[in-house]
């Protein structure tokens, strides 16, 4: 089970110590009191009614801090929620367009490079005269390792990176603010619209990523082999900001602030797509390879824990992003891959009379 990290800013004790334990599909589990600790938030407040609190001002909560950054919280301003609404419908119209035009391009490029293949010349050999024969084996090296790649590792090796680049960042210190401010998501902060994107990038702990990235990796091929590349891209990034959007509107309603960050919300959307597509495959736990389960049976057993976390307000992971973007792999399942996607035949034909006839 793939699980997106929540700071809670009014639940986490002083000193947030945490570990992480894998659970196959993907499982990141905070462990208080574990021997390999890091301080990375620090919280206070007054003496108040916490019942009585709802929408109050601000000032009514010390802020909490993460690496010394203040975060703001304490206060969900309700009419946020439209701008989170407005940049999910966009973020995902835009996400299957650009997906579209990638893939006429690509079909375009390899249509023209199959008419030019006597005119066509190496850019290695005309930009470095001098290294041709380096660059030329480099090239060749780089072109063999990727097509031993197979479509599904193709498209899951730039994620992981962006993935691992992120988490990198992390690790510097003056970095700190910008890391907090746009890479984790939470709805009480002024910028609410992009990091409900750069969060499904973003992991905190080493094994919520290698957690998260094994998960991705295991479901990555099946999806990739149904859905195509592009499509499977599309899917993925509108999962993450629909279950970002669908954790603000949980936070919202609780009157809960918080930071979330994580790909689990993008992958669960994967996840929901392929074991519903796939429902008698069957799946293993990881070390436990003898104990064997149906697809169908995990998602319905993975959702039914994040519902149970929803309504029973647990709050050490986000519940209701994981929620959100299975939901979504499963409507694209049943739904958007038969009447949606489709759709992008009208829009393509637009951009193709936009481009016009290929230069000779």
């Amino acid at each position: 089970m793939a699980l997106r990290l929540v700071l809670n800013c009014q639940q986490i004790p002083a000193v947030f110590r945490y570990s992480t334990v894998f659970h196959h599909p993907r499982k990141i589990l905070s462990n208080i009191g574990s021997d390999r600790q890091l301080t990375i938030l620090r919280y206070t407040r007054n003496a108040r009614n916490t019942s009585a609190e709802s929408f109050a001002p601000r000032q009514t909560i010390v802020p909490t801090e993460v690496q010394g950054i203040a975060i703001e919280s304490g206060y969900i301003d309700p009419s946020k929620i439209w701008r989170s609404l407005l940049f999910t419908a966009a973020f995902s119209t835009g996400s299957f367009i650009g997906v579209s035009i990638w893939e006429y391009e690509t079909i375009r490029s390899r249509a023209m490079q199959a008419l030019r293949s006597k005119l066509s010349v190496n850019w290695f050999k005309d930009r470095m005269k001098h290294n041709r024969q380096e660059m030329e084996q480099w090239r060749k090296d780089l072109t063999g390792w990727w097509s031993k790649l197979s479509p599904g590792e193709r498209i899951f090796a730039p994620i992981c990176a962006l993935n691992v680049i992120v988490y990198g960042l992390w690790r510097i210190p003056s970095l700190a603010p910008t890391m907090v401010k746009y890479f984790a998501s939470n709805p009480a902060a002024k910028a609410v619209c992009w990091p409900m994107f750069l969060s499904t990038f973003s992991h905190y702990s080493l094994f919520h990523i290698m957690a998260n990235m094994y998960v991705l990796h295991s479901f990555s091929h099946a999806a990739v082999a149904t859905l195509g590349r592009e499509q499977f891209l599309g899917v993925y990034l509108s999962a993450g900001v629909i279950a970002s959007f669908a954790s603000h509107v949980f936070k919202t309603v609780v009157r809960q602030p918080g930071l979330s960050l994580g790909a689990s919300g993008a992958i669960m959307g994967i996840l929901a797509y392929v074991c519903s597509q796939y429902p008698d495959t069957q799946l293993s736990i990881l070390f436990l390879p003898m104990y064997t389960f149906s697809a169908g049976a995990a998602i319905k057993v993975i959702m039914g824990i994040d519902l149970a976390g929803v309504l029973l307000g647990w709050k050490i992971f986000d519940h209701a992003a994981h929620l959100g973007g299975a939901l979504f792999g499963l409507f694209w399942c049943y739904i958007g891959n038969q009447n949606v996607w489709p759709l992008r035949e009208h829009f393509i034909g637009y951009w193709h009379e936009m481009r016009g006839p290929p230069k000779k």
